[in-house]
């Protein structure tokens, strides 16, 4: 997938540098050319040698450097490759790039290129969480620019948390993704995934067992082909897949401000399990418990339909195909007929979650995919073997075939 392809590969300065080392030699192993722009800071943690000695190629680091800019120039250097990738991404970095500051040869280079960007964040967890890092991060995957990671574990610094740079093999796979020239190339593609989380009060909500395995695995597949996706996921423990812009929301009302955000787009698959009601009477302290007092009184109002909002979506927002999921603990079939039927959406994918089925957080399903033409009944298998599957015949659908 990567023979004679070009990355542009930016080291910028964190302890997780040494990763982009590894980074290299796999990206190399592929067949793939790499040309490196070393930052000031992330020759404090890897030298020009290594990375020179690894890529094969001269490291670049000075935007002034006569010699280069006669031969090559910042500008041909960020437009000779197929791809840029910031890794690891720093706080400072990304703030240079969603300012549109250009003040080395790194930020430079990406404020010239025409190509696309992934970046890999990489910083102390508080760091990662500021509302100013979140909101340059927003603005640049508002901008196009793709993002792997960050997770979460132990950082250099001996906190844990969010803020660990994704492993060289994550990067390599949303690499590939973005360098994709499969059958669903130039596809926008929406996924939901995972449960919503509809406050009680600040401390309790009303939630249910997904996992968010089955929506995460299907939105990984659909980028494996080509497509461009964003995934709107509620609450989950589970990696975020590669190559795919990740919305995080709660409520199944973000979730559904989150699809209408993508939109418009190719395909929606609405693959979360979104609850169904609310909390009409929210607290906004927590409710106690009074000893000799009867348990609160909890109301519930109807949470909006994300998959018929998207089926009966007008003014050009319709997708040319909405795919449904249908949980259900008895009368399968039949209660998936009827919400096709309800929903106006194109397909219902229908799997069982009833007690012992092992559907829940599991990572095995079986499932049955309801169209206007019937039912297309497939064996049990992996959630990644059903995200294949789907994803092939999303593709198969939207190629005519």
């Amino acid at each position: 997938m990567l023979d004679g392809r070009r990355v542009l590969l930016i080291i910028s300065g964190g302890i997780a540098a040494y990763k982009s080392l590894e980074l290299i030699r796999r990206l190399k192993d592929r067949g793939c050319a790499v040309r490196c722009i070393l930052t000031k800071g992330g020759a404090n943690f890897v030298t020009p040698l290594a990375v020179a000695a690894l890529s094969g190629d001269k490291v670049y680091q000075d935007t002034f450097d006569l010699k280069d800019e006669s031969e090559m120039g910042h500008i041909r250097l960020s437009r000779e490759a197929d791809l840029v990738v910031v890794a690891p991404a720093t706080a400072n970095l990304l703030a240079k790039m969603a300012a549109g500051i250009a003040d080395d040869l790194a930020s430079t280079a990406l404020l010239a290129t025409d190509k696309p960007v992934l970046v890999a964040p990489a910083m102390n967890t508080l760091m990662w969480e500021h509302p100013a890092t979140r909101a340059n991060m927003a603005t640049l995957e508002g901008r196009g620019v793709a993002r792997i990671g960050p997770n979460a574990g132990d950082l250099a610094c001996g906190e844990v948390g969010g803020g660990r740079m994704a492993e060289p093999a994550e990067i390599l796979a949303a690499i590939e993704t973005s360098l994709s020239d499969g059958p669903l190339k130039g596809v926008r593609a929406v996924v939901t995934s995972g449960p919503t989380h509809e406050a009680i009060d600040p401390v309790r909500y009303i939630a249910n067992h997904s996992s968010g395995k089955q929506g995460h695995a299907i939105a990984a597949a659909l980028a494996r082909l080509g497509a461009e996706v964003t995934l709107v996921s509620g609450p989950v423990h589970i990696p975020d897949p590669a190559g795919v812009r990740v919305v995080r929301v709660d409520s199944a009302v973000e979730m559904l401000n989150g699809v209408r955000a993508a939109l418009p787009a190719d395909v929606v698959v609405c693959a979360a399990a979104v609850a169904d009601w609310t909390v009409a009477n929210r607290a906004t302290e927590k409710r106690k418990k009074k000893v000799g007092a009867p348990p609160p009184v909890i109301e519930l109002a109807p949470n909006p339909d994300i998959l018929m909002t998207v089926s009966k979506a007008e003014g050009g927002l319709r997708p040319r195909l909405v795919v449904g999921f249908a949980a259900e603990t008895e009368a399968l079939l039949d209660n998936a007929r009827d919400k096709l039927a309800r929903k106006g959406c194109d397909w219902i994918v229908a799997n069982d979650v009833s007690e012992g089925s092992g559907t829940f957080g599991g990572d095995a399903n079986l499932v049955h995919v309801i169209d206007a033409d019937g039912i297309d009944s497939w064996p049990r298998m992996g959630k990644d073997a059903v995200a294949a599957r789907l994803a092939e015949r999303i593709a198969n659908v939207l190629r005519g075939l």
